[in-house]
């Protein structure tokens, strides 16, 4: 067994943590060395509490004392990229950010405008449906660091102004970090939405175009 805490600074929604964050910071603890391993979020997840990460007969569990707050298993399938654009693009689409005006948490750590400390990450719908932005990478960047990046930009690319949503279930490939201070490009796609579940796929690519990470995730529309 081991643990994991999830700091304030890293929050999604106000007083729980940012998706993807937490997604990474438990695919660190899991530890595993080869192939995927997939993150489903059970309950928003505490911050600044040790949230103890152990083994079970299917893959490994989050708990909160006796609460569930995420689970782990090893993913068969590997994750498509989503197809890149260009640095300009992505800038251009970055100024289409409905979240500047209409944001359902303006403080998330990833895509909140109302972060200075953030990674500022503000992905806007290109023609065809995909999101694009670029990111500047932090100088502690790591595979954590990675996985948050690429948590908002596939969920705006179903978010609305009518309509919320939360991350639900995640996984990543991270075929290289980037370099600190690099700016990258991060893009999003829709890929099908079944009621209230929405599967996204979204993708990191370095300065040079070259594919670093990409990411699948299921975001779950929040009751209005």
């Amino acid at each position: 067994m081991t643990s994991l805490v999830i700091d304030a600074r890293h929050n999604g929604p106000p007083g729980s943590g940012n998706g993807g964050w937490t997604s990474g910071l438990v695919a660190g603890a899991v530890g595993v060395r080869s192939g995927l391993v997939e993150i489903t979020l059970r309950k928003p997840p505490p911050l600044d509490v040790a949230l103890a990460v152990t083994a079970t007969g299917d893959g490994w569990a989050v708990l909160d004392q006796d609460t569930l707050i995420a689970s782990a298993a090893a993913r068969a399938d590997d994750i498509p990229a989503v197809p890149p654009v260009s640095r300009t693009e992505a800038l251009a689409a970055s100024g289409r950010y409905a979240g500047h005006t209409d944001h359902p948490f303006p403080t998330c750590f990833v895509c909140g405008p109302q972060r200075a400390d953030g990674l500022r990450i503000f992905p806007g719908r290109l023609p065809d449906g995909r999101t694009a932005a670029t990111f500047a990478v932090p100088a502690d960047v790591s595979p954590t660091v990675v996985w948050a990046a690429l948590d908002c930009p596939g969920g705006w690319a179903v978010i609305d102004r009518d309509q919320a949503f939360v991350l639900g279930r995640y996984a990543v490939a991270v075929d290289g970090l980037p370099e600190a201070d690099d700016e990258c490009v991060v893009v999003g796609q829709p890929v099908r939405r079944e009621g209230r579940k929405a599967l996204v796929r979204s993708s990191l690519y370095a300065p040079d175009g070259s594919l670093l990470a990409r990411a699948e995730a299921t975001w779950i529309a929040v009751p209005g």
